[in-house]
């Protein structure tokens, strides 16, 4: 009984739906009606009588059917169905034999599943009415809809949280925060089931949205984001217009209260203190205070500075753009001796104001910093700090030159003393007294080696020295006419032999190593020793410069070819100095266009005529002879040291003493005596040829005697041994100055005495055995070395003398 009224009910349902949406959806294909055949279609008699067709009604099925039996759709029906059971009845397409079911006598359709118009709207099916004997169509083929009637099953959803908006604080009421939107998956088209509405569940003291288009809006013009800077808001979506019995959903909506600047930054404390040393350096950081202020982002960001005259002078405020802090610096020296305490008004205020609330009041505030200078011992400051002094070059030693004054700044001043640091005056041109300070010459000064002076002074505590300062001193050397002008240059010039009277020779300019400050102002004239001169004129031009002028008519260079005109150039002083500079003159062969050609017979000038080549020619030439000249020189400096060097190899001064006697060459053969030997051939020193000496000349005596008794060196007019003399002196001269050689301090000499010697022997042994009347008075005049050995044969031929009388 239940399910069958369960079926009229829904049978009811779909009746009225197809009522209120389509009307009578009803049609009877008739006759006459427009039946599902086509016109033309080959079932058409050819009469042209309409054969009858389908029956039945629009079809119409309510989503989620909940019943346990197939839920009726409706009946397909042809009109030639008498009712026999020989009609069978089939449909195919969508959802055809899985979701409807048609009875093939009855032709009814049953849906068999649960549908959801969510998922498909409607379904599109193909109805057939064919013989059941012949299984042969009887109707053409039709095509019908099954519509799923929507039902209020879906409730609103927010498809696009969670939502996150923002408002900015003390907003007026009504201000838009943001929008909010609930999807319904219902058909909109039928009945109220996608019709949503809005209401606010949480947060409805400070947020109202509108029911229909869901913007979110202020309710309240106080909201304060220092304290609340975000609100949760619950938002509801109901369908069915609101009505009872309708779906709804809710969401979140986080709603942040941006910052304005409201706020005022504020000092959280009146007054700061701080301290610092009084030789802190300018720029040194005191410390940092910092205005809080409620607001954030860049409505914090604040500048300040300082208020009152005192600290602008003396200290220096900015801000630390990352933490917003107040860094307070030194501006100009602090002295603890003059001020111990500072008072600074330091003041903050916003960057950026908005005026919309400049009326909540003054977006600035001040506070006071004290600043305590600490006292510590600081060296001597110089007084006044004039660092420039003045003193004349011919200033005396012991001059003052000037004086400087250091303090010690501390309560204790402690007595100062001064010096000089020596690495800026090496040369100690200046001292300092050291108590005085006063700066004093300490040597003579001269402007022209030096005209400025820049020496360090040095002040230090007495009895501390680490305590020190420094003071640069600039000492600028006053000029004194003390040098006299000169000639620029050593000036010569040239003058044709067909000179004119009044023609330019020279001009003459002087150079003064002194300055002096009204500038220099020289006068030349003619030196007195030249005041007779008849050939040149001196012409002071006024200008600091002279010239020289031709006075008589031609020149003649085989009569005089080199002219010496002496100047005479006076300074303007004080005192007044002069010089006397000399003028060469040359005259000078000149061709007709007055260019000269030739002076002094070997001086040539180059004739401007001459060719590139000729002149490239002519300094080739003078190139090959400088390098041959070069060349023939070196040669025979390489000449003269190979004799030299052959010289000190052959000839050496060897000293060999002998206290007995030898062999002759035999013992000293390390010297060779052909070079001596071969100035003279003693093998022709006859015996007669000698002087006296006892059996000279005697007829009977062989020539080997003789040679033995005849004494080596003879006095003879035929032999000059001035040759060894003078070789001799000069190897003792050289030995003498020679000051890179050890000193060879005896002589040697040979007599060529021995068996192998080719002339007879000089001994003193064969002399006093012989009777040898040898003069050796000659031995005087060999030098000093020799005039001992002189003196003692002069004495034993005395001797010799008395005893033969």
């Amino acid at each position: 009984m239940a399910k069958g009224l369960q079926g009229f009910l829904w049978t009811m349902l779909l009746l009225f739906c197809a009522i209120h949406e389509l009307g009578s959806w009803a049609v009877h294909t008739a006759v006459e009606g427009p039946g599902l055949g086509q016109p033309g279609d080959p079932a058409l008699l050819a009469s042209g009588r309409v054969k009858r067709g389908w029956v039945w009604n629009q079809f119409f099925v309510v989503e989620e059917y909940t019943g346990t039996e197939p839920l009726y759709v409706g009946k397909i029906h042809s009109d030639s169905d008498e009712g026999d059971g020989s009609i069978k009845y089939t449909i195919s397409g969508e959802g055809a034999g899985t979701i409807f079911l048609i009875d093939e006598i009855t032709g009814d359709i049953h849906a068999t599943e649960r549908l959801d118009r969510e998922q498909k709207t409607f379904y599109t099916l193909r109805a057939q009415a064919r013989d059941r004997q012949t299984d042969q169509l009887l109707e053409p083929e039709s095509e019908f809809i099954i519509k799923v009637q929507d039902i209020n099953d879906s409730e609103p959803r927010f498809l696009e949280g969670p939502y996150i908006g923002s408002v900015a604080e003390l907003s007026p009421v009504g201000t838009s925060v943001m929008q909010v939107m609930a999807s319904d998956a219902d058909d909109p088209t039928y009945g109220s089931s996608a019709r949503v509405v809005y209401s606010v569940l949480e947060g409805e003291q400070h947020f109202t949205v509108d029911s229909k288009t869901g913007v979110i809006r202020t309710a309240v013009a106080d909201l304060d984001r220092e304290t609340q800077d975000r609100y949760e808001v619950v938002i509801r979506a109901t369908d069915m217009a609101g009505q009872l019995g309708g779906l709804s959903g809710s969401t979140t909506v986080t709603i942040v209260v941006t910052d304005v600047n409201d706020n005022p930054p504020r000092f959280p404390q009146k007054m700061y203190q701080f301290s610092i040393v009084e030789t802190a350096p300018v720029g040194t950081a005191i410390g940092r205070v910092k205005a809080e202020d409620s607001d954030v982002g860049e409505n914090t960001d604040m500048t300040y500075q300082v208020k009152d005259e005192e600290g602008v002078e003396m200290f220096k405020v900015t801000t630390d753009s990352n933490t917003q802090e107040a860094v307070i610096t030194v501006q100009k020296p602090l002295d603890y001796e003059s001020k111990k305490v500072h008072t600074v008004v330091v003041e903050a205020l916003n960057k950026f104001v908005d005026p919309r609330f400049v009326d909540l009041g003054t977006f600035r505030d001040q506070t006071i910093v004290r600043v305590s200078v600490l006292d510590v011992d600081e060296p001597p400051e110089f007084r006044p700090p004039s660092n420039l002094m003045e003193v004349q070059e011919d200033a005396h030693v012991g001059s003052v030159v000037g004086v400087v004054t250091a303090l010690d700044p501390d309560t204790a001043n402690h007595p100062v003393r001064y010096a000089i640091d020596r690495s800026t005056d090496a040369e100690r041109i200046f001292d300092i007294d050291a108590k005085t300070g006063a700066i004093v010459t300490g040597k003579v000064l001269d402007r022209e080696t030096a005209g400025w002076h820049n020496i360090t002074v040095l002040a230090m505590e007495a009895d501390n020295h680490s305590q020190v300062s420094r003071a640069s001193l600039r000492i600028r050397i006053l000029d004194v006419n003390d040098n006299p002008p000169e000639l620029a240059t050593p000036y010569e010039a040239a003058v044709c032999e067909d000179a004119k009277p009044g023609q330019l020779i020279q001009t003459i300019s002087v150079v003064d190593r002194d300055e002096p400050q009204s500038g220099h102002r020289f006068y030349f004239t003619l030196a007195p020793e030249a005041t007779n001169n008849h050939h040149f004129s001196l012409l002071d031009i006024q200008d600091n410069t002279a010239a020289v002028h031709t006075q008589r008519v031609g020149f003649n260079r085989q009569e005089q070819d080199v002219y010496l005109l002496p100047i005479l150039v006076v300074d303007s002083g004080p005192p007044a100095l002069s010089s006397t500079g000399t003028l060469t003159i040359r005259v000078c062969g000149c061709d007709s266009s007055g260019a000269i050609q030739s002076c002094n017979s070997t001086a040539y000038v180059v004739s401007a005529t001459l060719s590139p080549g000729a002149l490239i020619a002519l300094l080739v030439c003078v190139l090959i002879l400088v390098v041959l000249v070069l060349l023939i020189l070196t040669l025979k400096r390489h000449h003269k040291s190979h004799l030299t060097s052959e010289d000190d190899e052959d000839m050496r001064d060897n000293v060999i003493k002998y206290n007995d006697e030898g062999g002759g060459e035999q013992d000293t053969e390390a010297y060779d005596m052909s070079a001596l030997r071969s100035l003279y051939d003693f093998s022709e020193i006859k015996a007669g040829d000698g002087g006296g000496g006892p059996g000279e000349g005697g007829p009977g005596r062989n020539p080997a005697s003789e040679l033995h008794a005849l004494p080596q060196w003879v006095q003879s007019t035929d032999l000059d041994f001035s040759v060894f003399r003078d070789y001799i002196c000069r190897k003792v001269e050289q030995a003498d100055e020679d000051l890179s050689v050890p000193p060879y301090d005896s002589f040697q000499t040979y007599a060529f005495e021995g068996s192998d010697s080719p002339v007879p022997s000089l001994s003193s042994i064969n002399t006093w055995s012989s009777g040898s009347e040898q003069d050796f008075s000659y031995l005087g005049g060999w030098g000093p070395r020799f005039r001992q050995l002189a003196a003692l044969y002069a004495g034993r031929r005395g001797d010799e003398d008395g005893e033969d009388s």
